[in-house]
């Protein structure tokens, strides 16, 4: 995955903000809209674009294209880093194959003593009964 590429394979779109701001947030459009294209992406490998697209489908739209927003703070270019930060983080994820799980199994230690506990709630909770008479 090449970053750089990727980066100037972005395309931003500012949009007007909702929420409370009163007029600022009517007039001025700080909300930043940006869009990635993983099909036709140079600073993707085949492998990651198909990865990304098993695992991202949900987000992805009918273009095939990726799109994340981010309206928290009141300045442009703050929205701008924070969306191509989140990005970037989410590719990242995305695009590593995951690791096999090994199976492992519990020592005989660890076994011995998790009978000793059960053991002991047992008798602990056999002696809150009240007698037979």
């Amino acid at each position: 995955m090449d970053t750089s590429q990727i980066v100037k394979e972005l395309q931003y779109k500012a949009i007007r903000s909702s929420g409370a701001g009163g007029q600022h947030v009517n007039k001025t459009a700080t909300k930043v809209e940006v869009t990635f294209s993983i099909a036709n992406s140079q600073g993707l490998t085949e492998t990651e674009k198909e990865l990304l697209n098993q695992r991202l489908s949900s987000r992805i739209t009918l273009e095939n294209t990726l799109v994340l927003q981010c309206g928290t703070t009141r300045s442009q270019s703050r929205n701008k880093t924070l969306v191509t930060k989140r990005l970037l983080e989410l590719l990242e994820q995305n695009s590593k194959p995951k690791k096999k799980r090994k199976k492992t199994k519990p020592s005989k230690s660890a076994i011995e003593k998790r009978l000793r506990e059960k053991k002991k709630k047992a008798l602990k909770k056999s002696n809150r009964r009240p007698p037979e008479i």
